[in-house]
């Protein structure tokens, strides 16, 4: 009898409780999404010479925030900052070139991938690299936090011998490259391609492929908030299935288009 008369205070409570809006209501309702993008990235996000921010990261932010039917606020975030500033409610969603490791996914929820990248070695000339094992022994770096720069920091521990050395940022990396004090480093072929042909980092070369693996990259958002995981998830499966992801594509990278999905698995 007590736990009826428990089990229907209870009910009778629940049914009183206001409901809950959960992040997607939020953005919708506060007619803006906030997207944490990394503007030192391209050609995924960088500044045009108006100072406005471009880049397929910008794109597929903007057209998020259409689909949502709200404005788009894109706040600029460097590689280190980008999970803290949704922590710390700054942003709503990361639109940020961010691996979907299985240890950033502890923290936050991370859609299926809407990017993959690949990996290449860029050397400053001096050096005489011209592949992947000629690194061995030399001095090393990349922006911190990143997937390359993990994998990297690690193969430099496998070998033995040389240095790694970590940055805030992607120019930060070049800067360093081309000014000698990086004998090389790794990162994704879109942003090695970029920044040797922006002419801004003289010395340096693209001189081949790194053994990683592909860099699936997803977006993020607070982990409890189901629903605006959904959304995004279903939103990604149509920028696909619509034409808009290759448009994208072909529009700031050029080439072939990656393939999203993993073989013998789902997305």
């Amino acid at each position: 009898m007590k736990t009826a008369v428990t089990a229907g205070l209870f009910a009778a409570t629940c049914l009183t409780l206001p409901a809950h809006a959960d992040a997607l209501d939020d953005i919708i309702s506060s007619g803006t999404l906030r997207c944490a993008v990394v503007l030192d990235f391209p050609p995924m996000g960088s500044r045009d010479e108006s100072n406005t921010p471009i880049g397929f990261d910008v794109d597929y932010c903007n057209d998020l925030a259409a689909a949502l039917g709200v404005e788009a606020e894109i706040v600029e975030t460097p590689f280190p900052e980008r999970i803290p500033a949704l922590m710390s409610g700054r942003v709503d969603v990361g639109v940020a070139s961010t691996s979907d490791t299985l240890e950033r996914a502890k923290t936050v929820g991370m859609t299926i991938p809407y990017f993959a990248f690949q990996m290449a070695v860029t050397a400053n000339d001096a050096s005489g690299i011209k592949s992947f094992e000629d690194m061995k022994g030399k001095t090393v770096g990349a922006t911190a936090g990143t997937y390359e720069a993990i994998a990297l920091e690690a193969q430099v521990q496998e070998w033995g011998e040389g240095t790694f050395r970590p940055y805030q940022t992607q120019a930060d990396v070049f800067l360093a490259l081309s000014q000698g004090q990086l004998d090389a480093t790794v990162s994704t072929s879109t942003v090695a391609q970029a920044n040797v042909k922006t002419g801004n980092f003289p010395g340096i070369s693209v001189v081949g492929q790194a053994p990683f693996d592909t860099d699936y990259v997803a977006l993020f958002a607070m982990r409890e908030e189901y629903g605006l995981l959904n959304f995004l998830n279903l939103f990604i499966n149509q920028q696909v299935r619509t034409g808009r992801y290759a448009e994208l594509y072909e529009k700031w990278v050029g080439g072939d288009l990656p393939d999203l999905t993993v073989g013998g698995t789902y997305r």
